[in-house]
């Protein structure tokens, strides 16, 4: 257990300087995709009855061509892929996959449900270089929304937080089961108990949009966002998640298309898994022009869109513009009980040096210094 607490320690460290460098190039360059999903099959072995991003009979997206898509991602620049489905698990070389996303110094992360989870299974995605992975878990028992219970998986979870040398989110939509809202809070507390991440979505409709939350599910959540509070990661703040919790729409930019990409199994770029069908062109041909263009057409669906890593991408790249009247947008100098929210100190630093602005010549001496330890062009 000592090696793998040693290896684990190792590898936070090591991401932790890869996400602050994909931070910093972003920041730096605004057409490049910072995030890009990828199916990997259609099919699941589950139903849950709120998601509409599977099937029962699909073959996985055969190993070479996602190797290829793989390949074009990276010739585009991207830097996190994220392996989604359907279920993950189900591909016969999903830890090729996650290894040839490692290849290209490419951030990995893996969407599941965790019900195809051994021991071995993690081992080998470990040694794949697997960075992150998120489980859905919904409720504790299973029901008839639902499958994806604390009750069925667990065991897994304890197999991961005790083998997993990557890091492990577990992952609750809010909306979706409500006859046992609750359900969210005890397996987020079961997953800071193992020490694992806990985290909430809100339940969306077939266009992304936002199904308000009643006032005790509302509860819920803030309660969920309480148990990481203290934690802060520059690849995950999103200041508009507030206003859609209480059922308020946001006023962004969205740059799915561009900076965001969804590539389903046929190999068709889309804005993201809720707008399918746009633009729907072969990410074989998609060019830096495309990307520039998707990227600054106006999306109608933005104010109550619940795809909360785009937002966080559009964070970025609203700091990256204005750096000074976005980090006082994104951090008010004062929280709403009056206590003081100074800006977090990786932010004003990458913000500091490699968002475009005005500097004498020790700023630019910082920013090359900073740039070479990134290793960012």
């Amino acid at each position: 257990m000592l090696s793998v607490r040693l290896r684990r320690a190792a590898k936070r460290w090591h991401r932790t300087y890869r996400e602050t460098r994909l931070v910093a190039r972003a920041l730096r360059s605004p057409n490049h995709p910072i995030l890009a999903h990828v199916v990997v099959t259609r099919r699941c072995n589950l139903a849950c009855t709120y998601c509409n991003e599977f099937d029962d009979f699909s073959k996985p997206v055969p190993t070479d061509e996602m190797m290829r898509r793989i390949d074009k991602l990276a010739a585009l620049g991207t830097t996190v892929i994220t392996l989604t489905g359907g279920e993950t698990l189900l591909h016969p070389d999903i830890e090729k996959i996650v290894a040839h996303i490692r290849h290209h110094s490419i951030v990995a992360f893996q969407v599941t449900n965790g019900y195809l989870l051994t021991i071995d299974k993690i081992k080998t995605l470990n040694r794949a270089g697997l960075d992150h992975m998120q489980i859905s878990v919904d409720n504790v028992k299973p029901d008839a929304v639902s499958k994806k219970s604390l009750k069925v998986l667990d065991q897994k979870l304890q197999w991961l937080a005790k083998y997993a040398e990557f890091r492990v989110s577990i992952h609750s939509v809010l909306g979706a089961c409500t006859k046992n809202d609750e359900d969210a809070l005890t397996v987020a507390r079961r997953a800071t108990e193992l020490g694992l991440i806990s985290t909430a979505g809100i339940v969306h409709d077939s266009a992304g949009q936002l199904k308000p939350l009643n006032a005790e599910q509302r509860k819920i959540i803030e309660q969920i966002e309480g148990l990481s509070r203290g934690r802060f990661s520059p690849v995950s703040h999103n200041p508009w998640r507030k206003n859609l919790i209480n059922g308020l729409p946001n006023e962004w930019d969205c740059g799915a298309g561009g900076r965001h990409l969804y590539i389903c199994e046929n190999g068709l770029v889309h804005w993201c898994m809720a707008q399918r069908g746009h633009p729907a062109i072969p990410l074989a041909q998609y060019t830096r022009e495309d990307l520039i263009r998707e990227a600054a057409i106006k999306k109608d669906c933005a104010p109550y869109c619940t795809v909360f890593c785009i937002q966080r991408l559009a964070v970025i790249d609203e700091v990256r513009a204005n750096p000074k009247q976005a980090l006082e947008r994104f951090f008010p100098p004062q929280e709403a009980e009056g206590k003081p929210a100074p800006i977090p100190f990786p932010i004003r630093a990458l913000s500091s040096l490699l968002a475009p602005k005005e500097g004498g010549s020790r700023k630019r001496v910082l920013e090359k210094a900073a740039l070479r330890i990134l290793k960012v062009d």
